[in-house]
């Protein structure tokens, strides 16, 4: 099922339920000073490659208008190869679109842009160094040594690896070293911090409790969040709101398709009947039969 074929009648209701989310950016609800983050602009954004056996581009992304908030949590769903990887990439200035502008705080990304930080799916660590070396890695150069190790310090304790410091990627856990990674792109104090699956290779269980960690991470540093994923449970779970890409009908070029913000205020109830209802509504969207899940 498409992204714009018939939805069951449960997913109607759900649509329904949920027509009130679609809605403009609110301001995020941390009470925290967000003087560090920013706003984060797409403003009609094309991406195309050179086609493989023709002449003819391939289009991956077209016409992406979208304001992120400063200190917004924002999901990116869509199917595999909608290029939710691709508009981070171009966020960040590790790829530039074929047209349109990125802005961040009003000013064109052009080339990697340092006021961005990147997790990926894998934490991407230095093997040969400690885990508090691969923090400090994420420092803005110039960093004077004493601020370096204090903020490094905050940042192994804000992640719970205060105690594993010394250790090195491969005598730690995988959720070890994605927290790793996380306070590493925490160290230069960004104003977007741009996750790519963050979680996508952990076991469910760890999952949930990275997914609560970020939460924790953000009421303490509460930057603007661009977030890739293709859990959407963990979507509710974090976003304030959920950008769904889509393609239409015979069309390889993905857009925006819906827009939901999310009810209710972080740390949400994972059995909440409106989160419920919502929940069937993006799988439907996603092109998922509502009725086995």
């Amino acid at each position: 099922m498409s992204l714009d074929a018939s939805t069951s009648v449960r997913a109607e209701e759900a649509d329904e339920a949920a027509s009130d989310s679609i809605t403009e950016p609110r301001n995020h609800r941390t009470q925290n000073n967000t003087s560090q983050a920013l706003s984060v602009r797409f403003d009609n954004v094309c991406r195309a490659f050179p086609g493989k056996n023709s002449n003819e581009p391939h289009v991956v992304l077209k016409d992406i208008t979208l304001d992120v908030v400063p200190g917004e949590v924002l999901a990116i769903l869509g199917p595999s190869g909608s290029g939710k990887s691709t508009l981070l990439r171009a966020a960040s200035g590790l790829d530039a679109p074929t047209r349109g502008t990125v802005l961040i705080d009003g000013t064109p990304v052009n080339g990697i842009d340092d006021r961005c930080a990147v997790a990926f799916q894998e934490p991407r660590l230095l093997p040969w160094q400690n885990i508090h070396k691969n923090v400090e890695l994420g420092l803005p150069q110039g960093t004077p040594k004493a601020e370096a190790q204090e903020r490094v310090r905050r940042l192994l304790e804000l992640v719970e690896l205060d105690d594993y410091a010394h250790l090195r990627p491969r005598e730690v856990s995988g959720g070890m070293a994605q927290r790793t990674s996380l306070a590493r792109a925490l160290a230069r104090r960004p104003g977007v911090l741009l996750l790519d699956e963050p979680f996508g290779a952990l076991d469910a269980l760890t999952r949930l409790k990275m997914q609560d960690l970020l939460l924790q991470v953000h009421e303490a540093h509460p930057t603007t969040v661009l977030l890739v994923t293709h859990d959407v449970d963990e979507a509710l779970q974090l976003a304030d709101r959920i950008v769904v890409l889509g393609r239409k009908p015979r069309e390889t070029a993905a857009s925006v398709a819906h827009v939901f913000t999310v009810p209710g205020d972080r740390p949400r109830n994972r059995s909440d009947e409106q989160l419920g209802r919502m929940r069937l509504t993006l799988l439907s969207g996603l092109g998922v039969d509502t009725h086995r899940h």
